[in-house]
């Protein structure tokens, strides 16, 4: 049998409310424990001027307790 017990997701995202906004939808659902989070602000340069830049967010999502697994989880990407 295989159990997810962890994962690790990068977002990108335009803005800092923004950023903020969807870590807060994040760690308010059950689905999952939110272990780790975190807002980089990146930036694009082209011959040292910014062209591009955005946040990058970085959550830990843990959905079972490797040592004592409770249920299978079907992970589906889309």
């Amino acid at each position: 049998m295989k159990y997810l017990c962890e994962v690790q997701e990068k977002y990108r995202i335009d803005t800092e409310n923004e950023a903020k906004t969807f870590i807060e939808e994040q760690k308010k659902d059950n689905k999952y424990n939110l272990k780790k989070y975190a807002s980089e602000l990146k930036e694009r340069k082209v011959k040292g001027e910014i062209v591009d830049s955005w946040y990058q967010v970085t959550l830990v999502k843990v959905f079972n307790d490797a040592k004592e697994p409770v249920e299978e989880i079907e992970v589906k990407y889309e």
